[in-house]
């Protein structure tokens, strides 16, 4: 990651009080001032969802992107949110934002965002879904009783974002063959120059006692005790995915009103259950449980099947932070808890960098390079789209060598040689020969990478960076075994400059971060990732020494959540169960924001969910407390500790479950 925004110290309310936690369900009452909207997605769109009436978030699209321009780089686009409800209890309106709810609760298992309300002799519920089985819409559904007779009244108007252009509201009657008619609402606008379009197309779906009245209109009578449902769909479309993002709208939101509430809900569900089938079960740490699962909640909304593309830092909460742009976050924090638990999931990462390839290529070439030189800030076509300002895009490389070590360990765990040979070698072996020209022969034959950002940001256009450094061995080695493994030929200089490399060392054998590191503050975990992930410092005593050493080294205020998730894998590998539980906690615990446990970046921030930091809080779990080691032979577990309040560690894969039960450590 790169630019860190602060948002001042957050009110140190002790607001867990006010979530209550089950198995599957989180349940928020509102009692604090401090409030983090928490998101619905499906892997294509996202939206938060506030605790007013009927409040919604921006719509985060996926797929679709504004371009750069002389005034800023490309950035993830903000939808047409086709739900903006308002309502009127006996022919007096009801401000949206006066009403508190009564409750809150997210259905992690069923992905559902349910709000409860008390207003005039009327309860409310409405639940918010971004239906899987329908990866471009949202669905509210709101429940209405009456406690006294009432006549309630509903509109909708889809809310557009200002910075669209060539703007349109319209109400449309779509007259089908068997003669029946459907009564739509479609908006539209444009970006991008008026180049590309954004549209959005929704409609009622109404059930007994609820008449639709207008394109953007329900009325519902109703008699003290009577009940009353209705839902409200709406499809997002753009240019980016389709010819005729206008006709493709309409066309699913009739769709969507052919199947009905009941069978659009069942298969939303359907496919969540199936998506659930890789999961963590906790025995004995009620609130860890609901914290890791939140984590897998979130980031499986992130993705979805057959999308050919990765996960920015904040999913699909927010556009705001870092603009939608892939990061190394992907491969190195997210990517491998998917790559266990979801697999199919974790090939849409690589598909996005194998898609990116010639863009890499090309940026190679443009440095004088040979071989792919991937960017540190990716777009939707994978060419670099860092700010200017920030240095990070010119100076931090090691992404590059991140990328093929995610390739590597993607055929490590799912031995699908046809891919590796296909797909995953021809994209290492570009990035091996960007290292070999990268890389400076030094007098005595050793090698040495010049002029780069490492993991600590902190510190700019550094020689021989251990992290660097060291991924770069990884790429040069992994290639070479890919090579082997297909049958191709490898080139020998991948293998000498892997062992020839520098990993420096101060006097007293800590590993040093970069040539001329001298103790200085750092942005997070460096040297500490040649332990775990990159297992290139192995030796208990030599972990020791760095774990130590860079511990009280990492800025506590602005240094996101991960680096103490990899101190708790390496403490836990280690076998000090008290260490890696006090470092598993402070790699969520402080950054978590009420009422939910929204995930900021840092200790001090405020942003949407940090997907980068829940990869390494769950990487905590699967690799460290789970035993979990990814080598050449594929995926195997080691002996492992677990933090004394847990009793025991499920971890549920499609073909296996691997267990640790601390009763039986303990015999």
């Amino acid at each position: 990651m790169k630019r860190i925004l602060g948002f001042g110290l957050l009110l140190l309310v002790p607001w867990r009080i006010a979530a209550q936690n089950e198995e599957w369900v989180i349940v928020a009452r509102d009692t604090l001032p401090a409030y983090y909207a928490a998101a619905v997605a499906n892997g294509e769109l996202g939206v938060t969802v506030n605790r007013e009436l009927f409040s919604q978030g921006a719509v985060i699209l996926g797929g679709a992107y504004e371009s750069g321009s002389r005034n800023g780089v490309a950035r993830i686009l903000e939808g047409i949110n086709p739900s903006g409800l308002s309502i009127t209890i006996d022919g007096r309106g009801v401000a949206p934002s006066a009403m508190r709810p009564v409750d809150q609760r997210i259905d992690m298992r069923r992905a559902v965002h349910e709000s409860r309300y008390r207003l005039d002799g009327v309860s409310l519920v409405c639940r918010v879904r971004a239906l899987r089985n329908m990866p471009y819409a949202l669905m509210t559904e709101v429940e209405v009783t009456a406690h006294r007779k009432v006549e309630i009244s509903l509109t909708n108007r889809h809310v557009l974002p200002t910075d669209l252009a060539d703007t349109l509201r319209e109400s449309r009657t779509v007259v089908c063959d068997d003669g029946s008619r459907l009564l739509l609402q479609r908006s539209s606008g444009s970006y991008n120059n008026s180049s590309d379009w954004i549209v959005s197309s929704s409609t009622f779906l109404c059930n007994e006692g609820v008449e639709m009245t207008a394109p953007d209109r329900v009325r519902i009578l109703l008699r003290q005790g009577q009940q009353a449902t209705f839902a409200l769909v709406g499809v997002v479309c753009t240019t980016s995915a389709f010819a005729d993002p206008w006709n493709e709208s309409e066309r699913q939101v009739i769709y969507a009103s052919r199947e009905g509430i009941s069978r659009l809900v069942e298969a939303h569900e359907h496919l969540w259950s199936r998506l659930w089938r890789g999961d963590i079960e906790i025995e004995g740490d009620p609130e860890a449980q609901r914290n890791v699962r939140f984590a897998l909640f979130n980031l499986y909304g992130s993705i979805r099947e057959g999308s050919r593309r990765s996960i920015p830092p904040m999913g699909l909460s927010a556009r705001g932070f870092y603009n939608g742009h892939i990061f190394w976050d992907s491969e190195i924090w997210m990517y491998p808890a998917l790559l266990v638990l979801q697999p199919e999931l974790a090939r849409q990462m690589l598909d996005y960098r194998i898609d990116g390839l010639a863009a890499a290529r090309r940026r190679a070439y443009l440095h004088g390079y040979r071989g792919a030189m991937y960017p540190w800030e990716g777009d939707n076509r994978g060419e670099e789209s860092t700010p200017t300002f920030a240095l990070t895009g010119p100076l931090e490389h090691h992404i590059t060598a991140d990328i093929a070590i995610a390739c590597w360990n993607y055929y490590c765990v799912t031995r699908d040689l046809e891919w590796l040979r296909r797909e995953g070698f021809p994209l290492m072996r570009e990035v091996a020969r960007f290292w070999c020209d990268r890389v400076s022969r030094n007098d005595d034959g050793s090698y040495s990478i010049r002029n780069v950002i490492g993991a600590n940001e902190y510190a700019v256009g550094v020689m021989d960076n251990a992290f660097t450094n060291g991924a770069a061995r990884r790429a040069l080695e992994y290639a070479a075994a890919a090579a082997s493994v297909c049958g191709e030929p490898g080139d020998p200089l991948w293998r000498e400059i892997a062992a020839g490399l520098r990993i420096l060392r101060f006097e007293n054998g800590v590993t040093r971060e970069h040539a001329d590191y001298g103790g200085e503050r750092i942005k997070q975990a460096d040297v500490n990732l040649l332990g775990y992930p990159l297992g290139l410092v192995t030796d208990r005593e030599s972990l020791m020494r760095d774990l130590a050493y860079y511990e009280s080294r990492i800025d506590p205020q602005h240094g996101p959540a991960m680096s103490w998730s990899v101190f708790a894998v390496q403490y836990a590998r280690l076998g000090m169960a008290s260490k890696a539980a006090e470092f598993f906690r402070r790699s969520y615990l402080p950054n978590l924001r009420p009422p939910f446990g929204v995930f900021a970046e840092t200790a001090t921030s405020g942003n949407p969910y940090f997907m980068t930091g829940a990869g390494g809080m769950l990487q905590a779990v699967l690799f460290g407390f789970g035993g979990l080691e990814i080598t050449a032979e594929g995926l195997e577990q080691r002996n492992s500790v677990l933090p004394a309040p847990w009793k025991s560690l499920h971890i549920k894969t499609e073909g296996r479950v691997y267990r640790v039960d601390n009763e039986r450590m303990k015999q």
